[in-house]
């Protein structure tokens, strides 16, 4: 009785899990970077087109 079968599939199945994960990793990172890219261009924008307010400082009900 061979188990290469078995060996061979489990080889498969630890190199597609492993695989996935490095995948998911990387695409968690390109998101996150492009997030933060993201921000610091809004924040630059709102720096540089602060507009004056509309209403007083005032508080109002």
């Amino acid at each position: 009785m061979s188990y290469l079968g078995y060996v061979i599939a489990a080889y498969a199945v630890f190199a597609v899990v492993l695989g996935g994960e490095f995948l998911a990793s990387w695409l968690q990172v390109r998101r996150e970077l492009r997030n933060a890219r993201r921000r610091v261009a809004r924040q630059a924008a709102a720096r540089t087109h602060q507009a004056p307010p509309s209403v007083s400082n005032e508080l109002t009900r």
